[in-house]
């Protein structure tokens, strides 16, 4: 039977004052009747300064998704929860749980637990963030005994990733993927992350390649909260998009 009323609802706090990429991939590797309810912050870098200036309005968006009736709340924003580091961010999320009654995640704490189901403790990483931001990702990533064995970067500010060409960053996502697999045999996966890369269609292709689970922050968010569903899945995700998103 067609599904005519979604069935799960994500309730996703996005950096960003628009909603484009995060959506356009969420509604192509999410099963039909999940629903995706955005609220934007309006980060202006990477830095923990910027993120600190948002957090009165991201209890507004914890407050909002509450009204939405969510089953699950996400921050989006790996650098937002690398720059506050695990510790604190934890402390948000679980006041964020208690103030809204619903569990609350990040992208990142999604990651973790994506890589953890894997047993993946020696990671390949490939981003398009400065030097600052792959520092904190790294010991955000050690305090949850994940190393990361090898890193490929192009350095962008967070107003060269919002105007980025999709096609540009799909080439850039197999080369940076590319690079970092080959230069480490030993890791175990390869992540990927940022909200604003279009990166799901080098998915299947680095797994082709490489034989080895390929992250995105849609995919692990999205993994995450099909795994706490409050019910039973009516619909699995397509399994071309990858080995997370075939472990749902």
């Amino acid at each position: 039977m067609p599904i005519v009323s979604p069935w799960l609802h994500l309730g996703y706090i996005i950096p960003h004052l628009y909603t484009d990429m995060d959506a356009y991939q969420f509604y192509r590797v999410a099963p039909d009747g999940m629903m995706l309810v955005t609220t934007g912050l309006n980060l202006k870098e990477y830095s923990l300064a910027a993120v600190e200036t948002e957090l009165p309005a991201l209890w507004r968006a914890f407050d909002m998704l509450k009204q939405k009736n969510v089953d699950r709340i996400a921050l989006s924003g790996v650098p937002v929860a690398s720059v506050v580091g695990r510790k604190k961010m934890r402390e948000i999320l679980d006041e964020g749980a208690q103030r809204t009654s619903i569990p609350c995640d990040t992208d990142l704490e999604a990651h973790i637990a994506t890589l953890q189901h894997f047993g993946v403790s020696k990671l390949a990483l490939a981003t398009r963030w400065p030097e600052n931001v792959n520092n904190a990702l790294t010991a955000y990533l050690k305090e949850a005994g994940i190393e990361v064995v090898v890193l490929r970067a192009r350095g962008r500010n967070l107003d060269q990733n919002k105007v980025s060409s999709p096609l540009a960053d799909h080439e850039l996502a197999l080369e940076l993927g590319r690079a970092a697999l080959a230069a480490a045999p030993e890791a175990q996966a390869l992540l990927l992350p940022g909200g604003l890369w279009f990166a799901i269609h080098a998915v299947p292709i680095l797994e082709a390649e490489f034989g080895k689970p390929v992250l995105l922050n849609i995919t692990s968010t999205t993994w995450a909260a099909l795994n706490a569903a409050p019910k039973p899945l009516q619909v699995k995700p397509d399994l071309k998009w990858g080995r997370v998103m075939a472990s749902c």
